[in-house]
């Protein structure tokens, strides 16, 4: 074989091994977008991206410091220095960006398909739960709204396609902390305590939970990750307000202690009942109360007192430009008096992904998304 055919052989072998090396990566940029799929969140403050700054509400996080350490270093409608809870998730299952608030102009075309934020900050279970803030999206709503993303994104790419990526989407849920801080002990001898003893109010927003989750599951979604509260009572906000020898407020951690155990035996019965495990169990209250016990092994120098605020623990009103502000938030556990900094978010999502059974029931979020790529 001369040396020019020689030259020319390992041309063409080279080609073709780089024309292999390319198909291989587009391979796997297919494969990557297929894995991602779609996510849905509902809830409150702690998961919301923005949608309230669309509404004529006091319950929105639209000014600084809000966003302080969120890549634009400008508020963005998060309770958060940072990312919130939704981001985090978003980044873990290989999304190109977070899901939008639903309210938001961008969301529409392709970005329909990344899914949708409703979650509204102030609300709860119950339709009178966060009655201060008027004008918020309303757990009953954003299910309507749900509903309404799915006619929207059928008209993008049909709608025998729209039902596969809701029934394949991941869906958070992250509501009930606000019936209990923002109407049952909102007030002393609030409407809501008059009516019922605590025992039973729990009773009755469980039940009332699982109506909003047997519509969710009949609107098409099928891995619901369902957050409980956080240590109610251990928040700079009601340490401000209700402790009287610097601990958690016993009433409140009392209904944390009431509603997570019963929550988590709702869903359990709904999967029963359904033949599936559809709704999984996140128990947020232990993964915050780990680093609430113990926040110096989590690198915190304090969960008592918020990086944001004023007053004692900086728990006393909102957060503003005028508010204390510590210079580190990767200290603190909480970036304000009610919702914790991103670093605390990234240790709770940590616990959604890999949590033992003791944090995550009946199985953690890797586990979940390992059988769904069998199936998939």
């Amino acid at each position: 074989m001369s040396m020019a055919t020689a030259t020319s052989s390992a041309s063409v072998a080279m080609r073709s091994w780089m024309m292999v090396i390319g198909i291989a990566f587009a391979l796997g940029s297919i494969v990557r977008l297929a894995e991602a799929r779609a996510f849905f969140v509902f809830g409150d403050s702690l998961v919301d991206s923005g949608n309230n700054n669309y509404l004529a509400t006091t319950a929105r996080a639209d000014a600084p410091p809000y966003g302080i350490d969120f890549p634009t270093h400008r508020p963005t409608g998060r309770f958060s220095n940072g990312f919130n809870i939704p981001d985090i998730i978003s980044q873990r299952i290989g999304q190109s960006e977070a899901p939008l608030p639903y309210l938001s102009p961008e969301l529409n075309g392709q970005r329909l398909l990344i899914g949708a934020n409703f979650a509204s900050a102030g609300i709860g279970i119950l339709n009178d739960t966060g009655i201060q803030f008027v004008n918020i999206i309303r757990m009953f709503r954003q299910l309507d709204y749900f509903a309404e993303y799915q006619r929207r994104v059928s008209a993008v790419i049909g709608a025998q396609q729209a039902r596969q990526l809701v029934n394949r989407a991941l869906v958070l849920i992250t509501v009930g902390g606000n019936d209990f801080v923002n109407n049952y002990y909102l007030v002393p001898y609030s409407a809501r305590s008059r009516q019922f003893t605590l025992p039973n109010y729990v009773k009755y927003i469980i039940s009332e939970y699982r109506k909003l989750l047997m519509r969710l599951y009949e609107l098409g979604a099928r891995r619901v990750l369902v957050t409980g509260t956080g240590p109610l009572g251990c928040v700079p906000a009601e340490l401000a307000l209700r402790s009287s020898n610097g601990g958690c407020s016993a009433e409140l951690q009392r209904a944390t202690s009431l509603y997570n155990p019963q929550l988590e035996q709702m869903l359990q019965g709904i999967n029963r009942k359904i033949g599936q495990t559809v709704f999984i169990a996140a128990n947020t209250q232990q993964t915050h109360m780990d680093f609430i016990s113990s926040p110096q092994a989590y690198g915190f120098t304090t969960a008592k007192v918020a990086c944001c605020g004023q007053g004692p623990n900086n728990g006393i009103g909102l957060c503003t430009a005028l508010s204390n502000l510590c210079p580190n938030r990767q200290l603190y556990a909480f970036w304000d008096p009610f919702h914790p900094s991103e670093k605390a978010n990234r240790l709770i999502v940590e616990q959604i992904f890999s949590g033992s059974t003791n944090y995550m029931t009946p199985m953690n979020l890797s586990t979940v998304m390992a059988l769904d790529s069998l199936t998939s």
